[in-house]
């Protein structure tokens, strides 16, 4: 069995100014979520994917769409983990202080979070479950953080695949059983 991992194709919204205000960090993710996406060839590495799971959000969803033909199960579990502000929204800082703030809160589950590492993991396992569950080649279409927590749950279930600290877009990683390579 294998899984295959893929984040969706690149946003063409760039990032915001370099000094945000928390305020300008959210109407940035309204642009983000809204933006069009950079379309790329994508090696699907010679399998032929029994079935594809994707998140429930349009860049994922253009991008499952457009390199998998058959039906595709789309996953609210399978959602980029929102950004919830720690600041007030007029105090203007460097973007690597609000978003180093935002993933530092959500790791030690802040209140100021809209979910929890906990919840996010729940849902993961769940996803990862119904997949091996299929024991068939799947291919599931995500996004950067969860594909994260995916990979490190997938070793745990003893598949082995590629390392990553930020997936590239539009690149599938291989994961596979040990005992059923070949």
């Amino acid at each position: 069995m294998k899984i295959g991992l893929i984040r969706h194709y690149k946003v063409k919204r760039g990032y915001p100014n370099s000094i945000v205000s928390s305020a300008e960090l959210m109407k940035w993710v309204e642009e983000y979520e809204a933006s069009d996406v950079e379309e790329n060839d994508v090696d699907l590495n010679g399998i032929e994917w029994k079935s594809c799971y994707s998140s429930s959000m349009q860049r994922a969803e253009i991008t499952a769409r457009s390199i998998y033909d058959r039906d595709i199960i789309f996953l609210d579990e399978l959602r980029e983990v929102p950004l919830s502000p720690l600041f007030p929204p007029k105090l203007k800082l460097p973007l690597f202080i609000h978003l180093l703030g935002i993933r530092l809160a959500w790791w030690f589950n802040h209140p100021s979070q809209a979910i929890s590492k906990r919840e996010v993991l729940k849902k993961i396992n769940k996803v990862i479950d119904r997949v091996i569950s299929e024991n068939q080649d799947v291919l599931i279409v995500g996004h950067g953080g969860v594909m994260m927590f995916m990979r490190k749950e997938l070793i745990r279930r003893g598949f082995s695949g590629p390392a990553f600290r930020r997936p590239q877009n539009g690149v599938v990683y291989l994961f596979e059983k040990e005992n059923e390579k070949g």
